[in-house]
């Protein structure tokens, strides 16, 4: 119970900027926890984006709201996951013999800064017109969950870093937890949740295909993607 509770406040810490259970702690036993609980982190941060939305709405005009919505949302995250897509894009438009090394330099290239100002405007612009503010949550929630199973699933590459980790200590029946609760919260949304796999799919086939596996900035690559696909899916009215 203790490591259960550990692995909250680690997933918690890792995945946001919030000044609370701020913990750097990667005893072992606690990683694999940690991972259990990215989805619920991710709900929790779409709770508190629909929140701040419904406190607003009505009092700032819903163009500047949406934009608002989106800066909370990139600082609750700290900008982790943009940093992964940022350099899994600089690792594309290299070798493959090259792509590891590039993506772990902390140097932006020009390609992965182009890319991640185009991808924040999309994401901007599709907040911005966005009605559905109440499935902020499952978005969040949903695009976790892909990397909970990245991790248990797919091969990693990186011989360091935390998602070593995450994928030595995450078992079986953590990731069934995961499921579980994600399957019961998006019991109503079941399109988004068939969707967010096929996304995950995709961003596997192509992966894979590449590099034999993931990495930490693939993993965040993976969350960003899906959170923008599944937000304009929502605009098309597929999941609403």
């Amino acid at each position: 119970m203790k490591n259960f509770f550990k692995g909250f406040a680690l997933a918690v810490s890792m995945m946001t900027s919030i000044p609370f259970f701020k913990i750097h702690d990667f005893n072992k036993g606690i990683n694999g926890y940690a991972a259990l609980f990215y989805p619920l982190v991710g709900l929790l941060l779409g709770l508190i984006l629909w929140g701040a939305h419904s406190l607003l709405d009505g009092h700032i005009p819903d163009l500047h709201l949406g934009i608002i919505i989106f800066a909370l949302w990139v600082i609750l995250t700290g900008a982790l996951h943009l940093d992964g897509f940022s350099d899994t894009i600089d690792g594309l438009f290299v070798s493959k013999t090259r792509a590891i090394e590039v993506m772990k330099d902390p140097n932006t290239g020009g390609m992965g800064m182009i890319f991640t100002v185009t991808f924040l405007i999309l994401k901007a612009s599709s907040l911005a017109v966005l009605d559905a503010f109440y499935l902020l949550p499952i978005v969040l929630l949903l695009s976790r969950f892909n990397a909970v199973l990245a991790i248990y699933f797919f091969p990693y590459i990186s011989q360091n870093g935390m998602g070593t980790l995450a994928k030595a200590e995450l078992k079986g029946f953590q990731v069934f937890m995961a499921l579980v609760y994600v399957g019961i919260l998006c019991f109503s949304t079941l399109w988004l949740f068939a969707l967010s796999l096929f996304v995950l799919f995709v961003i596997k086939t192509f992966f894979i295909k590449r590099y034999g596996g993931f990495s930490g900035d693939i993993y965040g690559f993976s969350i960003e993607v899906t959170e923008l696909i599944l937000l304009n899916a929502i605009l098309l009215g597929i999941a609403t």
